[in-house]
């Protein structure tokens, strides 16, 4: 420990001792507790309170009768289980100290236990302590295993999850004794605090009373997901038949804490499932859950790499069972679900899976995202029914709109529960466009697109439900079958496109601004998609989307008009924006579309479409769009210049990444996957290296960047710094002899750099020649810069002593400017 330190602790000490004076917050206590962490990992907890005896004053205060804060007792305890995680320290505090602060002659009967902070701080004390042999047997002897048995049951969440996860530490840590081999089968040989705990365990696991199963079972969770030795195998075979009686009781107790614990001993790689009859119980526990319960179980069992093959077919038969439902109940002729027809047997009726609307929704809901996870998992079932999904996802869809036309009683019950649920068609159309990665017959693809096409004419749809279909619907397309060797939309694709286009007309005029923002995304990935080829050039052009999107540009909402730029920088990319002398704006009134963004980029008072503008404008310009080749640098110049007085630091952010593209294209630094990684590179300029910065100092990249190396927002100073170090680099590697031996006056730029650093940054830089900035970034220390931006912005204030000064500032024990306050 620092000697300032050292002399500002007797103080903070007696601060903490003493319950009148006001305390620092939780935030100070913790910063405290992780600092002694650090001391005691780095060295002896017995020397530091030897050196300190205001520590163990502190603590030994603590046992005294008195009113004192809960949450410095908390702090108290935490401490003690630092310093006591250190054996011989242990030693040095067991005395009278451990079994007072831990033991029931400590806080357990007293008033301040009844503050859930003081029962935390207690677990965790004896969470860190529990390092040792000696730390088992204090907790044999003090009764904290038992205290720690009934705060299981605690009103808090939080205590009571950090008892059961202290149990298994215990049990873990009292398992790895010095004995030879894994433990035995009989009780006799299992060591105190095992015993003990695995007793409780078993005793839980016989009750009747579910939230004591339920405890039970946490725990063991826990522990066969955390511990992999040997002596697990004995715990399961010794508890397995005790966890397989649950099953037996009507209803099954604490489902969803045995789901859990059945997984977690599947995927112990210290188990062997075979030979501990684990397959067996699973098989068992699918068939005695309800479809609610079992689901998640069948899905875990689906991931399992290692899994019989029966007991696979029986999970993945679990998780069709309400998909399976739906079809037998909206079936026109029997055997209309095909595949999924055998997933619908003794297992449960229509009834009893979609009892009621809640129970209804939440198990498609489940449904519908367990088989989302499945699909793209190399184990999943195989053969995978592709088109029985397919049908349930269209027919989910169907009936929530109400276009299902159901023949029995139970198909219309559940129209009726389903109509117009939210939830249920977000689900079916995520599901939907994931079911998008595999096949269908022609029929079942038409439906497909058919009743996308229908939500996304519905006026009923939601903009989230909007959102979603207009998601799935790119992904249909994307899938759509191909000619070999061509990317076009097969005709098919094209008849829907077309009558696609006037909806999404409509919903780019739609009143809720969400839905525009869909609408406007939507079109950005079919034109980056398809706007090369003929049939959706024709299809677009021939439509109003063009001329909306332009006037989207002016939307009141900010959210719209950066989807607006986003789109009419990839429709300008394609050629297929409106143009200035076409029949819509005769007489050539209307701004071209560099124009339009420039002016958002100047003037729009919201940072989402400058953002917006700044991200398009870099990719014409790396992708040499026809507006940007025609005057490179006087379209950089524009943009950086406007881009450099911006507030939002994302806009300057971004004119950095437009400026390390024109600068790669002026000095021919091919792109790499790392832009700002400092590499020599690949291919010397074929000009010396002065000749080929002129165009940078024409368009003031310079003057930008060194402005952005002191600006006041960190990402764009580091940006700024990688993006100078980058073109560094490359001069070392390509100056000439002359460039190298040259030294041109800097001093009055040197002069101007130190005023903007200092804040004082109204005054230009002028025009620099090259010769001045290759000498000016030889003389920066940009690494020592680079360094100085990786620190935290309070490395300074986060030092121990500057924290214990703050601590002691708040009770007024510093004298004034003392404190090194943040």
């Amino acid at each position: 420990m620092d000697p300032e330190c050292s002399q500002l602790l007797p103080a903070l000490c007696a601060v903490l001792a003493d319950p009148r004076q006001p305390m620092a917050d939780d935030t100070c206590l913790e910063k405290l507790l992780d600092w002694f962490k650090t001391i005691t990992e780095a060295g002896s907890s017995l020397l530091l309170l030897q050196e300190n005896p205001c520590l163990v004053e502190l603590l030994c205060h603590m046992l005294k009768p008195q009113d004192l804060s809960s949450r410095v007792l908390s702090f108290s305890l935490r401490l003690t289980g630092v310093f006591a995680a250190q054996e011989d320290c242990f030693q040095y505090l067991q005395g009278e100290l451990l079994p007072r602060l831990f033991g029931e002659a400590g806080p357990l009967g007293g008033a301040a236990w009844t503050a859930p902070t003081v029962r935390s701080g207690w677990i965790q004390g004896l969470r860190s302590l529990a390092r040792h042999p000696s730390a088992l047997h204090f907790l044999a002897d003090c009764g904290a295993v038992d205290t720690i048995f009934s705060l299981q049951g605690d009103s808090s969440l939080f205590v009571a999850s950090a008892a059961g996860q202290l149990l298994v530490h215990i049990l873990g840590l009292s398992m790895q004794g010095p004995a030879d081999g894994p433990p035995s089968l009989q009780a006799g040989d299992w060591p105190a605090c095992a015993k003990k705990i695995v007793g409780h365990i078993e005793e839980s696991l016989r009750s009747t009373a579910t939230p004591q199963i339920t405890q039970a079972l946490n725990v063991l969770t826990t522990t066969f997901g955390h511990c992999h030795d040997p002596w697990t195998r004995v715990l399961w075979v010794r508890l397995s038949p005790l966890v397989a009686g649950l099953l037996e009781k009507d209803p099954v107790p604490a489902a969803h804490s045995l789901v859990d614990l059945l997984l977690s001993v599947a995927r112990s790689p210290g188990l062997s499932s075979s030979s501990c009859g684990l397959w067996e119980t699973l098989a068992q526990t699918l068939s005695r859950l309800s479809p609610t319960q079992a689901g998640p179980l069948a899905l875990g069992i689906l991931k399992l790499q290692d899994c019989p093959q029966a007991l696979r077919a029986q999970a993945f038969a679990v998780l069709l069972q309400p998909l399976a439902c739906v079809l037998k109940a909206t079936a026109q002729a029997p055997g209309a679900s095909g595949v999924l027809d055998g997933t619908v047997g003794d297992f449960a009726t229509v009834d009893t899976l979609l009892p009621s609307k809640a129970a209804c929704v939440g198990l498609l809901c489940r449904t519908l995202a367990h088989l989302e996870l499945l699909l793209p998992l190399p184990q999943r079932p195989c053969p995978w029914p592709q088109a029985p999904l397919l049908g349930a996802a269209v027919t989910l869809l169907q009936l929530c709109q109400g276009s299902a036309s159901p023949t029995s009683d139970t198909g219309h019950h559940l129209c009726a529960l389903l109509l117009g649920c939210v939830r249920v068609q977000r689900a079916a159309l995520d599901f939907l466009g994931t079911l998008s990665q595999g096949t269908g017959p022609p029929e079942l693809v038409t439906e497909v697109f058919a009743v996308l096409l229908e939500y996304l004419r519905s006026p009923d749809s939601s903009p989230t439900v909007l959102k979603k279909a207009f998601q799935a619907t790119f992904r249909w397309l994307l899938s759509s079958p191909k000619t070999p060797g061509c990317w076009d939309l097969d005709p098919q694709a094209l008849l829907f496109l077309r009558e696609l286009l006037p909806v999404l007309q409509k919903r780019l005029c739609s009143p809720c601004w969400e839905v525009r923002d869909s609408g406007l995304e939507f079109l950005t990935q079919m034109t980056g998609r398809w706007g090369g080829q003929a049939g959706f050039r024709h299809a677009l052009l021939a439509s109003e989307v063009p001329k909306l999107t332009e006037q989207l540009l002016r939307d009141p909402e900010s959210y719209v008009r950066a989807s607006a730029v986003a789109a009419t920088g990839q429709l300008s990319s394609q050629g297929l924006c409106i143009s200035p002398a076409s029949p819509e704006h005769p007489g050539g009134q209307q701004k071209s579309p560099l124009s339009e963004l420039l002016h958002i980029l100047s003037t729009d008072s919201e940072g989402f479409p400058r953002r917006a503008a700044m991200h398009v404008f870099t990719q014409w310009l790396r992708d040499s769009h026809a507006d940007v080749v025609g005057d490179t640098e006087e379209f950089v110049a524009g943009v950086l210049q406007v881009a450099s007085q911006d507030l939002d630091w994302e806009v300057r952010a971004q004119g950095l990444e437009l400026a390390l593209v024109f600068l790669e294209q002026t000095l021919g630094q091919p792109g790499s996957p790392c832009p700002y990684a400092v590499t020599p590179p690949v291919v010397a300029p074929a000009c010396p290296l002065a000749q080929a910065l002129q165009p940078l100092c024409r368009v003031r990249l310079f003057e930008f960047a060194f402005r952005a190396l002191f600006d006041c927002d960190r990402p764009v100073a580091q940006k700024s710094c990688d993006l100078l170090l980058f073109l560094r680099a490359k001069m070392a590697s390509s100056s000439s002899p002359q460039e190298a031996r040259s030294s041109p006056d800097v001093a009055s730029v040197e002069a101007a750099l130190q005023r903007w650093q200092a804040g004082d940054q109204a005054q230009p830089l002028g025009d620099l020649e090259p010769e001045v900035v290759l000498a000016v970034l030889k003389s920066m220390d940009l690494e020592g810069l680079r360094g100085a931006l990786a620190e935290s912005s309070d490395h300074v204030e986060k030092s121990p002593q500057s924290l214990l000064q703050d601590m002691l500032a708040t009770v007024g024990i510093l004298g004034e400017n003392e404190a090194d306050c943040y």
